[in-house]
């Protein structure tokens, strides 16, 4: 299996504090059946900035610790970008990493409580410029989940989403379990990935989301998830549905 996300750097953002650190998580991945994980430091959120070259080297020295200790998870590099004006003048200025590096791929972050209102129109620039916007752990995002249209215009437009694994598992509380749920429904999902910062009370939960899945929508919907995961690495295009409103329900015959 492949985990798209995760803070395993050591000592860049919130996630590993250090070597001994990442090894713990890299232990942890391996025992949920992880064999390829990217490692994506925060970027520009207001707290951490982590540029493409300070990520490759970080990676390729980990990569290095983890053959010497004899570690079989593969580390490739990534970057979570939190949104802002600039970033399509910043790729160009080299500054943006996109997924395993080369591919059109690349991590976006929203606040968690908000969607900026120029999103739609960068996403519009990021996908000239030949990148596919992720929109990760958008099921957190206060907005969204009020406004799920949102979310939907911006996936019918051309960008993709992923869905964190503990989400899926109601870690995060029932209303983002509840909409997690809804975006699969709904087509609005294409990758499930761990987000691990820790051991402790941010892990993997990989396994766990993936026996919801196959219990909740079939073994199907498992091989979705995971040769999207695949298809991603390799710069290939992946697979998606037409993605549909998530329906409000009504209550009581109420709106």
């Amino acid at each position: 299996m492949i985990d798209i996300h995760s803070h395993i750097l050591p000592g860049i953002d919130d996630g590993a504090q250090s070597y001994t650190d990442s090894i713990i998580l890299a232990e942890k991945a391996l025992s949920e059946g992880i064999h390829t994980i990217l490692a994506t430091p925060h970027h520009r959120n207001g707290k951490y900035v982590n540029v493409k070259e300070d990520i490759l080297q970080r990676v390729e020295e980990l990569n290095k610790t983890f053959q010497e200790q004899g570690i079989a998870l593969k580390v490739l590099p990534g970057q979570e970008t939190r949104i802002y004006g600039e970033m399509v003048e910043d790729y160009r200025k080299g500054e943006l990493l996109t997924l395993n590096q080369g591919s059109r791929y690349l991590f976006v972050e929203f606040p968690s409580n908000s969607v900026p209102g120029y999103a739609e129109r960068l996403f519009f620039d990021l996908q000239n410029e030949g990148l596919i916007p992720i929109i990760v752990h958008p099921e957190r995002n206060a907005e969204l989940i009020e406004r799920s249209d949102k979310l939907y215009t911006l996936v019918k437009n051309g960008a993709l989403t992923q869905v964190t694994a503990a989400s899926l598992t109601g870690y995060f509380g029932k209303n983002i379990q509840k909409f997690s749920r809804q975006m699969i429904e709904s087509n609005l999902a294409h990758f499930i990935a761990s987000d691990a910062h820790n051991v402790k009370n941010r892990t993997f939960k990989m396994t766990e989301a993936i026996e919801i899945i196959e219990k909740q929508y079939g073994i199907d919907m498992i091989h979705y998830f995971t040769e999207n995961a695949e298809l991603l690495i390799k710069d290939k295009n992946i697979y998606k549905e037409v993605p549909e409103r998530i329906k409000k329900k009504k209550f009581l015959g109420i709106f």
